[in-house]
Order: structure tokens, then C-alpha cells, then sequence
């Protein structure tokens, strides 16, 4: 069976979940379970603390994993692999400080930087050439200048709303731009293919619609240039051989734009229907 690591709880977890589920394989029902078999699909459920998945997968205990690339880069294990990435959990890692204080990375040199994630960020000045002094938080680590135990920090960035009210401001470039990622162990187990093509298949889903209409057959040059499909539409005759149907896979977050166009040009009886799953 394969053995897979899920997170059990945090912002990876009910996504992952539901991806799993869209996927075809049966999870846990009771969030108090920390392992549940599918003998159906033939895989194990490990439900772990999301930082701890890198260690379990990248030490050959469990065969693939569910984490963050973050999480990943911060294990630090050289065993474990990222596979492929997910599409959810986005984040961004920067550097704040005072306003004015710091600029450029190059500024760091022997300072004090408190973070959640002091093996990702090692690792980044370390590439950079800077030396700086650590100092491990588990999470709000804003406060950590106001009350004395740092000089800079290091943290996930969306709006930038939470460090500027903190009296705080991002400087230099980017360490990390995460997501949730599937990984993998040293050796690929049987069954890994099997999983990757299913996710695939939700993600593909959770991005594009069907579209199906009809159009005077002298118009589909013109359809087709506005919505192409993955490959190419499909082209239907319909009884009245001015006509023809239309079924086309089109991006979720453009169908209302594709619409408006197929519309303008001609086409009739538009239809958007979700996909569920897919294999492309």
C-alpha cells in the first residue's frame, strides 16, 4: 500500500482533504483519527503535523506527503523531494524591520532575526553570504522587535497589513514563494503515478469548465480563436446543417469574459457546466 502524509490540522489540511476526496480516496471522518486504511485505492492515511511530514517522507518512513513548500525547505532533509505543486497555500516569505532601518539583504549582517522558519531562512542568507543571528519563534514573531528579542524578522507576507500595524516594513527580495507541494521519498513507491495523475486531474478541474453552445458553422474560425480548448473543440452537426454545436474546456476564471465574446459573435444556448475530475 502507499503511504501517505496528510496534515492533521492548519491551513493545509481541509484543502488537502478535499483534494484528496475530489481525488477518489476515502480519508478520515473523525479528526481525532491519526491513521485510516483505503484498501479500495490501496493507500495508508498518516495524519501528521505538517511540520513533521518532510521528516517522515524524507526518512523513507512514509512513501508521500502533503506539506508546504516552505515546511519542506525548512526540514531540511536531503531525502525528501518535491513532486509537484498543489495549487493552494500560497505564500510569500519577506524580511521587515523599522521603516527606514534596513534596505538590502546585506544589511542583516549580524543581526537579529526572528522567525517560525529558521532553516529556510539560514539557508537563504547563507546563500547570499550574509551571517545573521536566529532566533527561533513559533509564530508571531511581529512582536519580536517591539519587545526587545530581535531587530528584524522574517515571516509570510500577504497584504503587508499585520506588519504595518506593527510599525513594521518589508525590504529586499522575496526568500520564498510557497505553496502546497506533494513530496515524495528517496525512491518512488508503486502507486505514486497513480496518485499524482489523480491530483492532477482535480487541479485541472478546480481551473477550467465545459462550455457547450451553438453557431452558425460559418462562425467557428472565429469561436475558436476566442475559446481554443486544451487541444480543440469539439464540432458537432446539428439537424439544421447551418448550425453546429460547440463543447469547448475553458479557464473558470474567463468563462464569463468567453461568454460575453461567443455571444457577441453569434453563438446561442451557452452552457457552463463544472468538471468534476479529469485525465489530459
Amino acid at each position: 500500500m502507499l503511504r501517505i502524509a496528510v496534515p492533521n490540522k492548519g491551513s493545509l489540511a481541509e484543502t488537502a482533504a478535499e483534494m484528496l476526496a475530489e481525488a477518489g480516496y476515502t480519508g478520515r471522518r473523525d479528526p481525532k483519527d491519526l491513521h485510516i486504511i483505503d484498501p479500495v485505492n490501496e493507500v495508508e492515511f498518516f495524519y501528521l503535523r505538517p511540520k513533521d511530514i518532510a521528516t517522515y517522507v524524507g526518512s523513507g518512513a512514509l512513501d508521500v506527503g502533503i506539506t508546504g513548500r516552505d515546511l519542506l525547505l525548512d526540514a531540511r532533509m536531503p531525502g525528501a523531494r518535491e513532486i509537484e505543486s498543489l495549487g493552494f497555500a500560497r505564500s510569500t516569505f519577506r524580511f521587515a524591520g523599522r521603516p527606514g532601518r534596513y534596505s538590502d539583504v546585506a544589511d542583516l549582517e549580524g543581526v537579529r532575526i526572528a522567525t517560525s522558519y529558521p532553516g529556510l531562512v539560514d539557508a537563504f542568507l547563507d546563500g547570499h553570504g550574509v551571517a545573521a543571528d536566529l532566533v527561533p519563534l513559533d509564530g508571531a514573531v511581529e512582536s519580536a522587535i517591539e519587545l526587545g528579542v530581535a531587530d528584524a524578522i522574517a515571516d509570510v507576507v500577504e497584504t503587508g497589513t499585520t506588519l504595518r500595524q506593527a510599525g513594521l516594513d518589508v525590504f529586499g527580495p522575496a526568500i520564498l514563494e510557497s505553496e502546497a507541494v506533494l513530496i515524495g521519498a528517496p525512491t518512488e513507491a508503486d502507486g505514486t503515478e497513480t496518485l499524482l495523475r489523480r491530483l492532477r486531474g482535480v487541479m485541472v478541474a478546480r481551473r477550467y469548465v465545459l462550455i457547450d453552445y451553438d453557431l452558425p458553422a460559418h462562425l467557428v474560425d472565429q469561436a475558436v480563436a476566442i475559446a481554443s480548448g486544451i487541444e480543440s473543440p469539439t464540432i458537432s452537426p446539428l439537424r439544421d446543417p447551418a448550425w453546429v454545436a460547440v463543447r469547448v474546456m475553458s479557464p473558470r476564471k474567463t468563462v464569463n469574459q468567453v461568454m460575453d465574446s461567443l455571444y457577441a459573435i453569434g453563438a446561442r444556448a451557452i452552457l457552463v457546466t463544472p468538471i468534476h475530475n479529469a485525465r489530459l
